[in-house]
Order: C-alpha cells, then structure tokens, then sequence
C-alpha cells in the first residue's frame, strides 16, 4: 500500500517528503539495531546519540530532577537520556509523523519504517529496539519557543541539532533557560545550517550580513548569548559551562548518498 500511495503520489508530495524525512532520521538513530542495515552502514548510524553522549560528559552525568528532550525526532536520544538517568524524560517534537514512530517504537520495542534506496524507491524493514527505562518517556507535541511548562521544573533540557529549524532561535533559547531550575543544565548542538525556509532570516543567529562587526559568525553570536558573553539580549542567569566544536553528524539521503555536518556543542548552565 505504501509503495502505491508513493508511485501514485510521486516524487516531492508531503507523502514522499514524509518517507524520505523518516527515512533518513530512523536510520540515523536505529540503523545499528538492523542486522541488514545495507550498504555503508558503519558511516555514524547512530551520529545523534554521539553526539548526545558527548555532550552527556561535558556536563558531567545527566543531574536528578526530570529531563526534556527538545526537538527529538524519532526517540533515540530520549531514550538514551532516559537509560542514564532516574528521572522522567519527555520528548517534544512538532513533526507529527516522528512524534508517531518514537511512540511507536516506545509501545511496541520495534522499528518499522521504509528505508529510501533511491528515487521513490523504498525498501520495508522491521527489526527489534530496546533501551533501559524505556517506561519512563513520553513523546509530546509541543511549539518549543512557547512550552507548556511552569518556571525552573527541569534538570536538564536538550536541544541538538534544533536551534536552526525554529521559527525563534531565541525564543526557543528563552524557553529553555526558563524552564529549567537553579543548577540545571541546557545542552545545546547546531550545524548552523541557516534556511529561510525553517526560520525567516531576520531571526538567524548570525549567518547573514558580513558587514556587522562580527562578520555574521553565528558562532560567536550564540555564544555571546549567553549571560557573560555581552549580548544586549543575553538569556539572563544561563552561563556558558563547556563547549566543543566539529563533531560529525552523518545523515543517510539513499543507498548512495550520506550527508555529514560538523556541529558546535555547547552547555549552559543556570546560576
């Protein structure tokens, strides 16, 4: 059925967009547990939860209090947050049809999704998942620069490879710093792949305007946002605790394609 609906609907539909889309982030986060995870399948398959894991020792272990997993996709690294601490984790997404495979891979401990080989081609596969704790995560859809939550209720607040999708980048920053209580910690990841079509251009955190004394350098820019970095719009009480630059994140397009950006970790912590 699938395959008719892709062959009726062709290439570039929302459906086609939504496979392609799923395709490429289950992979990212599952591919390891697929005996038959094809060709290239030892290029970064889980790259995200490196990353997570990397940014897990830079604020030295996941602190107690419940955790908040902002812009996690299809549930790997809530999962992951969720097997390294004692807490709660939620998981908060806008994309419908990942919020759908993280609750489904939750409730059933299994990945079923089509893997893109090419063009409107795709291939079904159907394998086991399980971490620790799996029973204490929930996935929400929630708008993540206006989240539903009371002032200083989380220990921790992950934000990879999201602040450059969001309608506010620095919305989305005062949210995080809000909800988080004394002593918790924001971590923070971008490949700074600024586009127009997920955030208008007068919302970038740098990457436009070569003109400005900082040469639109987004990295300077975000770190300046935090509390000693001299912004006039600094996240107020949210200081820069650690940082590390260039950590491969590998994405899977098809059979032959793999696209890899180098992102910029950060953690913020509140005073």
């Amino acid at each position: 059925m699938e395959s008719l609906l892709g062959d009726c609907c062709g290439p570039g539909s929302a459906f086609d967009v939504q496979r392609q889309h799923l395709s490429t982030y289950v992979f990212n986060h599952y591919a390891e547990f697929d005996t038959d995870a094809g060709a290239f399948a030892d290029i970064f398959p889980n790259s995200i939860a490196r990353i997570l894991g990397k940014g897990i020792s830079l604020v030295g272990g996941i602190p107690d209090g419940p955790v908040l997993d902002l812009g996690c996709s299809v549930g790997r690294t809530t999962f992951e947050l969720a097997g390294n601490s004692n807490d709660l984790v939620l998981g908060i997404d806008l994309n419908f049809s990942m919020l759908q495979m993280a609750g489904g891979i939750m409730n059933s401990r299994t990945a079923i999704y089509g893997r893109r080989q090419g063009g409107i081609v795709f291939e079904r596969r159907n394998f086991p998942v399980d971490f620790p704790r799996m029973e204490a995560v929930d996935f929400w859809a929630c708008d993540v620069t206006n989240l539903p939550f009371a002032d200083a209720t989380m220990a921790l607040g992950t934000s990879l490879n999201l602040i450059d999708c969001v309608s506010s980048p620095y919305d989305h920053l005062r949210e995080l710093t809000r909800i988080l209580k004394p002593g918790g910690s924001a971590l923070l990841s971008t490949p700074y792949d600024w586009s127009a079509y997920a955030t208008s251009v007068e919302s970038w955190i740098g990457g436009h305007s070569q003109r400005a004394n900082n040469q639109g350098r987004s990295m300077e820019i975000l770190r300046s946002l935090f509390a000693d970095g001299g912004h006039p719009h600094a996240m107020e009480g949210l200081s820069l605790a650690a940082e590390e630059d260039n950590i491969p994140w590998t994405l899977r397009l098809h059979d032959r394609s793999f696209m890899t950006y180098f992102v910029h970790l950060m953690v913020g912590r509140k005073k």
